[in-house]
């Protein structure tokens, strides 16, 4: 069996369930080795290239109203592959390449692919990918022994929770800074089970831009902002577009220097194992009597307040 994914989260889960030998081709996103390893057929016009937040999202949204994808096949390499299965998915094609994008594209090959998309909405959906990533590869076994082993760490952070009555802690996560976008699909989900709760998000659906008014009034305990596809420091070059917002140092967020810069693939990249390490980062954050940082995770996140008070010294 050959297999191409094109997304990054179904290729670490792929590597998560040591099923990779099976993986011939994947997209420029995908997260190492697979980037080493395997080669790229999906790639994006915008590849290398710099872009402010405003412009992406503008070059973004043309593309969607023109009807046209910024992401392409190369139908060569496919072709030289001639893959028995592709993994694609439809929750956004702004993210990633769609089914129907893909679909265009092996229309031409000679050998014609089984084509399945991943489209999970919640967090208990993205475990269930895993399961069918595993099953359409004949090893359904490795995905329940995969999700056995990443239940046990989400149980460890609700028991803790529950046995100290720990409060909920009213928090946001950005998924974009300009325009402002709140969370949606199973980002809400990993906030609930660190222990938050983020009553500007949209649970199982689509994040949307989100008025600065209202995020002043909802005042949150704790700021998190993880913008789409930005590593953390991508998104440090443009705090900027937040600190100098009207009311900003009246967020109760920022008087008690609770407000975080973390790294994307920890919530918008929705691999099963990486959304759990998100969940543990956040429980750390909002609970930090409680948790710690696992260490592995320590240089996916930094206090906004430290990186500010470093950039003006």
């Amino acid at each position: 069996m050959k297999v191409c994914s094109f997304l990054p989260a179904a290729t670490k889960m792929i590597y998560d369930m040591q099923l990779q030998h099976l993986l011939y081709g994947v997209t420029f996103e995908c997260p190492s080795p697979a980037l080493e390893e395997k080669q790229k057929v999906v790639r994006c016009s915008l590849e290398g290239k710099k872009y402010s937040s405003e412009e992406i999202d503008k070059i973004f949204s043309a593309s969607k109203a023109q009807g046209r994808s910024l992401y392409y096949v190369d139908e060569e390499l496919l072709q030289q592959i001639q893959p028995d299965v592709i993994f694609t998915q439809d929750v956004c094609e702004v993210c990633q390449i769609d089914t129907a994008c893909t679909a265009a594209a092996v229309a031409k090959l000679e050998k014609q692919p089984k084509l399945i998309p991943l489209t999970p909405q919640n967090l208990d959906d993205v475990f269930q990918t895993a399961v069918t990533i595993a099953t359409a590869l004949g090893s359904e076994e490795s995905a329940y022994s995969y999700l056995s082993s990443l239940q046990k760490r989400t149980d460890s952070i609700l028991d803790e929770l529950r046995s100290h009555r720990m409060p909920l802690k009213r928090v946001m996560l950005m998924e974009w800074m300009a325009p402002i976008y709140n969370c949606g699909h199973w980002i809400p989900f990993q906030i609930a089970q660190a222990g938050g709760i983020d009553m500007l998000s949209n649970p199982g659906g689509d994040s949307i831009v989100t008025a600065w008014s209202k995020i002043v009034k909802y005042n949150p305990e704790v700021l998190v902002i993880a913008p789409c596809g930005f590593e953390l420091e991508r998104s440090l070059e443009e705090l900027h577009l937040l600190t100098s917002k009207d009311e900003w140092g009246q967020l109760q967020a920022v008087k008690n220097k609770q407000v975080f810069v973390a790294d994307y693939d920890l919530f918008t990249q929705p691999s099963a194992s990486t959304l759990v390490d998100g969940i543990e980062l956040l429980a750390a954050l909002f609970h930090p009597t409680l948790f710690d940082i696992p260490a592995r995770l320590q240089h996916k996140c930094i206090n906004a307040d430290k990186h500010i008070a470093y950039a003006t010294t």
